[in-house]
């Protein structure tokens, strides 16, 4: 599903936008969009022209293409920018803006975002148009509806297709059935549970989590139904399982799908009759329990193999939930990651304001695929928050990319990786023209990203940046 704020036209009436781009096609390009939004255009093909611009107009908005962006480029925007606040900053780029190293503490203080080149003028002109409180009208916004409202302590949600998979979760919860609640790993499925749980009757009673998958088949029928003393080697005393500890409460089985098949007879057994035997006993132990399940299996699927029994599914599917894949839920993506990064900040004891999300890096973080769906992206934000510099205000993408798919890269391991070829540096060769071969090489196989460069090198970013700083003047005289 697309994005609702990206489906309607940008709203820039009254808002004046400068220009600096010395690519004279892409300048006439960028102000003829802007200008079919509304916005009033000032252009120029470098920062000469700047200063006469800002000092006779009230500007909103300045787009600076990132080679121009020198020195007296950015302390001009400062200076603006401390009469007048409110004025957005973006540097453009042709890297990708996730390549492009976290700025100095100097220039995030003013920066507001980075986009990439040729760039989506639309998507650019909707984040301006919303930085001035013109958001497009949402109706999925469903914090002010009553379901969210009851269901905020548990999850949080604003998109449609989670509207719809959770539209029936107050029928479901005042229900006494039992639920069997679908989708893939990560997606919040034990949330959902106990969001069930505390919305219904049983709300005083336990909640008890057990994930059939994580048990081995030899342990897994005394935990769920516990034993007596002497059932088994080991079993020194009784114990109750699971289901008497959940007794006027709700019992979440997690993984059902991995639970044997002869464990399974029982578990049907025990939802027809309502009480338990436990392993060594053969006395009946009534319990008064809700059964909640889980999977991320094709349950269907599973009892056409004959891995699944046909009469415990058909018991468990009384009343059914589908949670969607997070890659199809893009709307509650914003709002999930930066409710995960605040709360790592807080338990982190980082002081407020924390650091927000730039609009590129929301854009990132919507195309991003989040296979580990919910919780890959929580882990995503916990490395960021932890891993941030205390002096950032505003996170970029640069922030974030190196955290995605951190889990898989570790997994991999070193060992995988392929070396990276060497370079060659020919005889006669001038050690100027030496050290510049070496630091292209260092930004090549970093895709361009300073900070990493900085370190193959072992030199400071701000030392690599002076280097490349000398050589472009030095390219352009």
């Amino acid at each position: 599903m697309k994005n609702e704020i990206l489906d309607r036209s940008p709203d820039l009436r009254d808002l004046a936008v400068l220009v600096i781009e010395d690519d004279a096609s892409l300048l006439n390009t960028i102000e003829r969009d802007l200008k079919s939004f509304g916005a009033e255009v000032f252009t120029a093909a470098g920062p000469a022209k700047a200063p006469d611009v800002l000092s006779l107009h009230r500007i909103h908005a300045i787009l600076v293409s990132l080679p121009l962006a020198d020195e007296e480029c950015l302390n001009l925007v400062k200076e603006y920018k401390s009469k007048y606040p409110d004025t957005l900053f973006y540097l453009m780029t042709d890297r990708n803006c996730g390549s492009v190293e976290p700025v100095e503490e100097s220039v995030s203080q003013v920066l507001d975002d980075f986009f990439q080149k040729p760039p989506d003028m639309r998507r650019i002109a909707g984040v301006i148009g919303a930085s001035f409180g013109r958001p497009p009208t949402s109706t999925s916004l469903s914090v002010i509806e009553p379901l969210s409202v009851r269901a905020k302590p548990y999850f949080i949600f604003r998109s449609y297709p989670m509207r719809l998979a959770l539209s029936n979760l107050p029928r479901i919860s005042a229900s006494d059935q039992t639920v069997l609640i679908s989708g893939e790993t990560g997606t919040g499925k034990e949330l959902v549970a106990r969001a069930i749980h505390m919305l219904s009757s049983r709300s005083n009673g336990p909640f008890v989590p057990i994930n059939c998958g994580a048990i081995p088949e030899s342990l897994i029928e005394s935990e769920l139904f516990g034993h007596e003393k002497g059932a088994f080697t080991g079993a020194f005393k009784s114990r109750k399982g699971k289901f008497e500890a959940a007794h006027n409460g709700t019992l979440f089985l997690d993984e059902i799908g991995d639970m044997p098949l002869i464990l399974q007879i029982r578990l049907l057994r025990v939802l027809e009759d309502r009480e338990i035997y436990r392993v060594g006993s053969d006395k009946g132990v009534p319990v008064n329990v809700r059964v909640i399940t889980a999977t991320h299996m094709d349950l269907e699927s599973a009892v056409r193999n004959k891995l699944f029994r046909e009469d415990l599914y058909y018991r468990l599917n009384v009343l059914r939930i589908h949670l969607p894949p997070l890659r199809d839920r893009i709307d509650d993506i914003p709002v999930l990651a930066l409710h995960f990064l605040e709360r790592a900040f807080d338990e982190m004891g980082r002081p407020m304001p924390y650091p927000g999300f730039s609009p590129e890096t929301v854009y990132m973080l919507q195309q991003y695929p989040w296979n580990g769906n919910v919780r890959e992206l929580r882990n995503a934000m916990t490395r960021v928050a932890t891993l941030l510099p205390a002096d950032i205000r505003r996170v970029f993408p640069s922030h974030v990319i190196p955290h995605l798919g951190e889990a898989k890269r570790a997994e991999r391991g070193p060992d995988t990786q392929r070396p990276s070829p060497g370079i060659v540096i020919p005889a006669g060769m001038s050690l100027e023209k030496a050290e510049e071969t070496i630091i292209q090489e260092a930004l090549r196989q970093t895709g361009g990203n300073r900070t990493m460069a900085a370190g193959l090198l072992g030199i400071s970013v701000r030392t690599l940046r002076r280097k490349l700083n000398v050589k472009q003047k030095a390219a352009s005289s």
